[in-house]
């Protein structure tokens, strides 16, 4: 294989306000457990208002990750964090699903994944899973960049809990 030796464009950056899903123990589930429950999860945030407003505008993209999702939201940062709680409200009827949930706004490109479909990668998405990562069953976790952002913010400041550094 030969390389070009010319520079290739950059990938324009885009801003994403992702929040990354994760469904807890998701390995120990029998196969069909497993599709079972992601069918679950899927039509549980699919009907969340958060994920039907982003979507019928036009600025959602969601990533299946095997085990859960990425939503890519590209209006606000309150949208992945209003859905996340939209979610973990429902999940109260639904306790056999437990997952942990991070959010994070940042920077993210567009690229063409084996299948020739879109995906992402950057900055944005790396930290989101790092984020995710520290979390356990039940948690909602926000990057530092995003917390902050929610304090002159009555309705979610009152439910957002400063834990500290991670």
């Amino acid at each position: 294989m030969q390389m070009s030796a010319e520079p290739k464009p950059d990938l324009p950056l885009e801003i994403a306000h992702l929040l990354l899903i994760d469904v807890v123990c998701y390995s120990k589930l029998l196969v069909n457990e497993q599709i079972e429950l992601l069918q679950e999860l899927n039509q549980i945030v699919r009907g969340t208002e958060s994920f039907c407003a982003a979507e019928a505008s036009g600025k959602l993209n969601r990533v299946p990750t095997g085990d859960g999702m990425a939503l890519l939201f590209f209006r606000s940062p309150e949208e992945p964090v209003r859905c996340a709680l939209e979610i973990s409200r429902i999940l109260q009827e639904h306790p056999h699903i437990q997952l942990r949930m991070g959010v994070h706004s940042g920077p993210v490109n567009r690229v063409t994944d084996v299948n020739d479909k879109i995906n992402f990668a950057g900055s944005g998405i790396n930290v989101a899973q790092r984020v995710l990562d520290c979390g356990d069953a039940g948690h909602i976790l926000l990057s530092g960049h995003c917390g902050g952002r929610f304090d002159p913010v009555p309705a979610l400041a009152a439910v957002l809990a400063r834990p500290g550094r991670v």
